[in-house]
């Protein structure tokens, strides 16, 4: 089976065949209102992030997630400040993105540098997941390098806990490939204490890696209160494309949205080629709304 017809053949797939109309809606309004990744508009948030996040609340997304923290600043503004920024607009933030630091040794708010300060800003502006968004080649070149990024994660773990944070990964397509005849995703969730790290789980990057996610909500059942929703273009390059454009199967996924402990998704789209971010994720977010109405 290649990928595409592994995305509209799961088990899954079958199961929700029976359903009546308008059972996604309500699946939908369980999990609460829709959110949006600010990578995705990064340059526009770089710019103005004002504008930018009136702009997508204008939409009608209520939830946003950070990838602008460095230093003590989220997007040049002091955690008082960004908070009061977002209120204004009725946004909410649930999750921040973070690095190991690994790549910046020298930069504060990172894993390895100055940790505590960027969980207890993070906690300051409103968050409850603190999210490690990714691992540079470096990092990551042997099974032993993610055991040892275990350890770290666990610390990291028990210092959110103790500011009432979660800390959570997000994947990419690497961690499930093969290593020494073990993922790295497996040996993440198996030696980090799931009291100490949960998963934000990428739907386009563990389908993009052919991978089964259903198998990972019954293994881990709970592990995956964040996910980010992206779907993937009908080529054969597999191109991020905008939600309701590609050939992810949605229905299934959010089916499992109680096995997999899900509490909030977002919006992401790496890179935008047929529109401007903003036009993206509007396109998006008109589609998962349609869904539910």
């Amino acid at each position: 089976m290649d990928r595409r017809d592994f995305v509209k053949h799961t088990s899954m797939a079958a199961m929700t065949a029976a359903l009546p109309m308008g059972w996604l809606s309500k699946v939908l309004k369980k999990v609460g209102p829709v959110g949006v990744q600010l990578y995705t508009l990064r340059d526009a948030m770089a710019d103005n992030p004002r504008k930018t996040l009136q702009q997508l609340a204008a939409i009608g997304y209520e939830e946003v997630e950070s990838a602008g923290y460095q230093e003590g600043t989220f997007y040049g503004m002091k955690p008082k400040k960004f908070k009061k920024l977002l209120n204004k607009l009725g946004l909410g933030i649930k999750s921040g993105h973070c690095l190991t630091g690994a790549q910046a040794p020298e930069q504060k708010g990172t894993i390895i540098n100055e940790w505590e300060m960027a969980v207890a800003d993070a906690a300051e502006v409103g968050q409850e997941y603190l999210v490690c968004a990714y691992l540079f080649d470096f990092e990551r070149t042997s099974l032993d390098d993610y055991k040892k990024l275990a350890e770290l994660f666990n610390k990291a773990g028990e210092v959110c806990n103790q500011y009432g944070i979660t800390f959570a990964y997000h994947n990419h397509d690497f961690e499930f490939m093969e290593m020494d005849g073990a993922l790295p995703y497996d040996i993440l969730l198996s030696e980090v204490d799931a009291a100490n790290m949960k998963m934000e789980l990428d739907l386009y990057w563990i389908n993009k890696a052919n991978k089964n996610p259903f198998q990972y909500f019954e293994k881990y059942s709970g592990r995956f209160p964040l996910w980010h929703v992206k779907d993937m273009d009908d080529t054969e390059e597999q191109f991020f494309t905008e939600v309701g454009k590609g050939v992810i199967d949605w229905e299934p996924i959010f089916q499992a949205t109680k096995q997999s402990g899900m509490k909030q998704y977002y919006v992401e789209q790496d890179v935008c080629r047929n529109h401007a971010p903003i036009e993206s994720v509007k396109i998006s977010y008109e589609y998962l709304r349609g869904m539910e109405y």
